[in-house]
């Protein structure tokens, strides 16, 4: 048996079981994204051909790869969500982003000052890459297919939809600032960090959603509005077309030197308001979402093999201690805080606050940061905590989701037909309740 040969063979496998795994999960405390980590693991206890898998010396295949998984996810995010954007409609993902993200950074930046002894530089990488949230990892917690209601979406799944979205391309700076600071031995002049503030914060954030803004204008009229019939595509219900947006917003962005990522879920909510209730939604969702999954399943096979082969060996209690302290109380007390005001109840808020889930788009950053500069800090170990954060993350809200989730659709549903008193509730009265 040759290596090429078996790899086929796996792949195949991996590919079915993306298909198949995820109806014989529903409604169960399990996850798609666990069952192949504990796979990937799993496999390697067997004697087979198996490649060393090592992200220090493979470290642009993980971050293209990674990068490839990260975009899809975006482009489907955009597409799912049925509110209208606005300042108020979308007031849980504005302070998701703007009171969560920023403590949550400075906390674990602290954390690992502290308590790794780590240089700033390599603290504040460690807070940049763990800073993005990514539901994919757990579809539970994330909004359903495209629907003609605009208000059907429960606030709890609205708003980490929405964050994991938005902050996927907000975490660039922070990135950006620590690639500078290791650049520059650690300390930044006030010309460095007006340098930092008008490029990497105002110039590419602004591109990103300008372009953004631009392609999915594009992309909209194209699909539903283009004079010739056999040049409006949403006639045609190719889903591939969404690997065209994908790419395409991604790509144009990054040539004028403004955040991809951004640009993606902006392009795909700019698409979704083109036509809300066109159909056409569904057909490129659904292809998204199928390739998402696909690399998604890849992706945590093969983490789950990294692990087996020993790839949590440098990881110190310390390092261990951060990454817990990250799911258990950073996030959950900083996204609880950040709440106050939102149109969610109590339970809600407590449970938005809970699944600040990290995955895919912390594996990318760390692999795009590491591909140009060194941080003081061995990769290995960098790794090591970055993937010991993944795999912790996966099992605790891969296991929870499920529960906590359909218990909150429970009780909707059962205060919604008790202040009704009469008919099913539509799912908009349902979602509208307030736990």
């Amino acid at each position: 048996m040759t290596t090429a040969d078996f790899l086929f063979a796996l792949l195949g496998a991996v590919a079915l079981g993306a298909a198949v795994l995820p109806r014989l999960l529903a409604r169960r405390p399990l996850s798609l994204p666990l069952v192949f980590l504990a796979l990937g693991a799993a496999v390697q206890v067997l004697p087979l051909p198996l490649p060393e898998i090592d992200p220090v010396a493979d470290g642009v295949w993980v971050e293209h790869l990674a990068e490839i998984c990260v975009v899809l996810s975006l482009m489907g995010a955009g597409l799912a969500l049925n509110r209208p954007f606005g300042r108020e409609s979308w007031q849980g993902v504005w302070r998701q982003l703007g009171i969560t993200m920023p403590l949550t950074i400075a906390a674990v930046a602290a954390l690992s000052w502290g308590l790794l002894d780590w240089p700033v530089a390599a603290a504040l990488l460690l807070a940049g890459v763990l800073a993005p949230t990514d539901p994919v990892l757990a579809s539970e917690v994330r909004v359903g297919e495209p629907t003609d209601a605009e208000h059907d979406e429960d606030e709890v799944r609205f708003t980490l939809t929405g964050e994991a979205g938005l902050n996927d391309g907000l975490a660039f700076p922070f990135v950006a600032a620590a690639t500078a600071l290791a650049a520059a031995g650690g300390t930044l002049t006030g010309g460095g960090v007006g340098h930092w503030l008008l490029v990497d914060v105002l110039y590419k954030c602004t591109a990103g959603v300008a372009a953004g803004l631009a392609v999915g204008a594009l992309l909209g009229r194209l699909f539903f509005r283009a004079r010739w019939q056999t040049m409006r595509l949403s006639e045609h219900s190719e889903g591939f077309v969404a690997l065209a947006a994908t790419f395409l917003a991604y790509g144009v962005t990054e040539l004028v030197h403004g955040y991809g990522f951004l640009a993606v879920f902006v392009t795909a909510c700019r698409i979704r308001a083109a036509e809300r209730t066109h159909g056409y939604h569904g057909v490129l969702h659904d292809f998204v979402e199928q390739l998402e999954r696909l690399l998604t399943a890849v992706l945590l096979f093969l983490v789950g093999a990294f692990v087996a082969q020993g790839g949590l060996g440098p990881l110190s209690w310390q390092g261990a201690a951060v990454a817990v302290l990250l799911l258990l109380v950073v996030r959950p007390l900083t996204g609880w805080v950040a709440q106050f005001g939102v149109a969610a109840g109590p339970r809600e808020r407590v449970v938005t606050a809970f699944f600040g889930i990290r995955g895919i788009g912390s594996l990318f950053y760390l692999a795009y940061a590491l591909a140009s500069h060194d941080f003081g800090v061995p990769p290995e170990v960098l790794w090591a905590v970055v993937t010991f954060t993944v795999i912790a993350s996966v099992v605790l809200h891969g296991v929870s989701a499920t529960p906590v989730i359909s218990r909150l659709d429970r009780l909707r549903l059962h205060r919604a037909k008790a202040n009704r008193g009469g008919p099913d509730p539509d799912d908009h009265e349902v979602a509208g309740e307030r736990l």
